[in-house]
């Protein structure tokens, strides 16, 4: 990921300016510690920080047009570049880079071009012929972006808080799917998929589509010129990934560059599900694995720098963001500059354990729809800072438009966890990659049920940040929390822990109205806990909160046999259905 700060429409041109622009740039120098760059036009500075994936020799930015009267800044990957490159015959490219066709599209396009990206993008476009600017961020928020404005009429944009939270008078977060432009002096929305209006739909389910469309986000991700790898937590989602890639790895640019052998990698306290699980993956798939360990002890020295680098005081992101964090670090030590990564399935399939207790196919789907917008605020946030804080970048497959087309047009009826069925979360993914012939996964991995990432790492990790929270937060500070917090006032002494290292780096008021709120249990929304009144009285963001559902450790002894696919309307007339472990059928 690279950092962008842009500067437009300022009251002053002058040396002193371009060094204070310069100045809070390098503020986002972890971001893209390969390169910098500054373009001035008078009032507007486009600044940038790079981590070069693609065309590492040539492709510095800002990047420009012909006559270089069209200037750009982006941060992000345009996996359709070539394709693009061929319907601009007309047009002559400096670089290699995937983004230097984003300048000639809107040369030739105008502002209408942003629709026909096909990656992960936030981008500053001014056009000098008249002053004017653009700017856009992709579909789902992948990328991280602000917006903000100064006392002198100026708009600022940065990748991260940190760029401009301490020049403008208020600022916030740039909402992804949308363009704004000066022209029209506002923000307008340019990703409108058919899913995005909470309608219900009714597709039925088609394993070979989700299965296809899957893989095709995954294939397109292995653009790269430079070592890369995958996550792997040894959940559904990450196997998953990794299982796809490894299967087409041989045979890219990127095989022919660096190996055939995919590098995979996990953290965790010694002995936790996610290490357990991760190593029975990567040897099943013959991946190069590296295993990092870190302790409670490390976790919490390091949680000052997290919050600084991800920019919130979510509880619930926090926990998970520090394992990714240090992980990230160990990573780029090795020499790898690029990770595929598995966040996006529990949102798009409600994934979570708290879809348990949906109440019907209608509240599931809406839940999904409020879980996608939203994941700008948590695990893309989560997933993009954690690892650009070290110069990595993460591609989110599950977070491809054209997957989410595919999955988010399904009968939210197949969706439905149902027990008495052998349905447990994410049925219609894990069917779907369910083949006897050609095994992607081992059947208790591809059957495993869903950790999030912060118990998954191990258990105690979470209860040592408790520990460690009640040393330092007392009884009596929490008597005056809605006084010292009256906007999202915390309500256990680790959420005042945090949000008082959160306000130390970034005091503003905008700052803190970037960062949602409200009750939550185990990644749920506010209006998902009012499914279950009983099980709303245990607020914590932990899955380990969803009682009767979670189960507690990992065993790769509790595999399940089972069928092959098997439609909802069939299922119910199968005769002796018996129950193995929790939720998870087998024909007998």
């Amino acid at each position: 990921m690279c950092g962008i700060l842009a500067v437009l429409g300022c009251s002053d041109d002058s040396q002193a300016k371009r060094v204070r622009v310069l100045e809070l740039s390098r503020r986002l120098k972890h971001r893209g510690p390969d390169w910098s760059g500054l373009y001035q036009h008078g009032d507007c500075f486009l600044a940038h920080q790079r981590l070069a994936i693609i065309d590492p020799a040539s492709g510095d930015q800002p990047l420009y047009n012909e006559d270089k009267s069209i200037v750009v800044t982006v941060n992000g990957e345009i996996y359709n570049h070539e394709e693009l490159r061929k319907r601009l015959p007309n047009h002559k490219f400096r670089t290699g880079s995937d983004c230097d066709v984003i300048a000639h599209l809107y040369e030739e396009y105008g502002e209408n071009f942003v629709d026909m990206l096909d990656g992960m993008f936030s981008f500053v476009l001014l056009d000098t012929r008249d002053n004017s600017f653009i700017v856009a961020r992709d579909a789902i928020g992948i990328t991280s972006l602000y917006i903000g404005w100064s006392l002198d009429g100026s708009v600022w944009i940065a990748s991260e808080l940190k760029g401009l939270n301490d020049d403008c008078e208020h600022f916030e977060s740039f909402p992804p799917g949308h363009l704004y432009s000066s022209k029209e002096g506002a923000l307008k929305r340019w990703y409108n998929p058919t899913w995005y209006s909470e309608a219900i739909p009714s597709a039925p389910y088609d394993p070979l589509a989700i299965r296809s469309a899957f893989e095709t986000a995954v294939i397109k991700r292995l653009m790269t010129d430079v070592p890369f790898g995958v996550l792997l937590s040894g959940g559904l989602d990450s196997s998953l990934v990794a299982s796809i890639t490894a299967r087409h790895l041989a045979g890219t640019k990127a095989a022919k560059q660096w190996g055939a052998q995919l590098h995979s990698f996990c953290v965790g306290l010694v002995g936790s599900p996610d290490l357990k699980a991760a190593k029975e993956v990567a040897d099943y798939l013959g991946t190069v694995h590296h295993e990092f360990h870190f302790t409670v002890q490390d976790g919490i020295d390091a949680i000052e720098d997290v919050i600084y680098h991800i920019e919130t005081y979510d509880v619930t992101t926090i926990r998970a963001s520090t394992p990714m964090f240090l992980m990230s670090r160990k990573i780029k030590s090795l020499g790898v500059k690029m990770v595929i990564s598995g966040e996006g399935s529990d949102e798009i399939f409600g994934g979570y354990l708290y879809f348990h207790k949906a109440p019907n196919k209608e509240e599931f789907h809406r839940e999904t729809c409020r879980k996608i917008k939203a994941l700008h605020q948590y695990d893309c946030l989560r997933a993009n800072k954690s690892t650009s804080a070290w110069g990595l970048e993460a591609r989110v497959p599950f977070l491809d438009k054209d997957f989410i087309n595919v999955a988010m047009a399904i009968d939210p009826e197949f969706k439905l966890i149902k027990k008495d069925q052998g349905r447990i979360e994410k049925w219609v993914l894990r069917k779907a990659f369910d083949d006897e012939e050609h095994p992607y996964l081992p059947k208790h991995i591809l059957y495993r049920q869903k950790e999030q990432f912060s118990d998954g790492v191990g258990y105690s990790w979470i209860d040592g940040l408790k520990s460690h929270a009640a040393l330092h937060v007392t009884d009596k500070m929490m008597l005056n929390a809605a006084r010292i917090f009256p906007h999202n006032t915390p309500t256990t002494k680790e959420a005042y822990y945090y949000r008082m290292i959160f306000e130390r780096f970034f005091p503003q008021n905008s700052a803190r109205n970037t960062v949602p709120g409200g009750p939550s249990v185990a990644c749920s929304t506010a209006t998902a806990v009012a499914w279950d009144a009983e099980w709303s009285k245990n607020l914590d963001p932990s899955g380990r909160a969803i009682f009767e559902v979670h189960q507690q450790a990992y065993d790769k002894q509790a595999a399940p046999v089972t069928s092959s696919i098997v439609p909802p309307e069939i299922i119910d007339n199968v005769p002796q259905m018996k129950v193995s472990t929790p939720g998870v059928a087998i024909l007998s």
